[in-house]
């Protein structure tokens, strides 16, 4: 513990905001897996929600900026090959909406 107290008491008010930041981060990041487990457990099955893929890439993209801040190459590395696959889900789902809009039909003024 003394160890803890003596790296807390060496950061600067900087650097305790960027702990502060990656913290919040690792949270963003740690929510996904909270939303998908209730997700799944609501529907008895394994199910990846929409939410999941935008708690990934605003956890992602956090921990990057406080990787990028270290300056920590295994943090980086990690969280921009997350970030890419995350977007890449999100441009998914977004086309797949975009697909189905433009398949639904069409209602006349009659019909609404």
């Amino acid at each position: 513990m003394s160890a803890l107290a003596e790296w807390w008491n060496g950061l600067s008010a900087t650097e305790i905001v960027w702990v502060a930041i990656g913290l919040f981060g690792q949270s963003m990041f740690m929510m996904r897996f909270l939303i998908q487990w209730i997700t799944s457990e609501r529907a008895n099955r394994s199910v990846i929600p929409e939410t999941f893929w935008y708690f990934s890439i605003a956890g992602g993209l956090i921990v990057l900026a406080y990787g990028i801040h270290r300056a920590d190459p295994v943090i980086i590395i990690g969280q921009l090959t997350g970030v890419g696959i995350y977007s890449r889900n999100i441009y998914f789902i977004w086309r797949d909406k975009r697909r189905a809009d433009a398949e639904a039909p069409t209602k006349t003024p009659a019909q609404l």
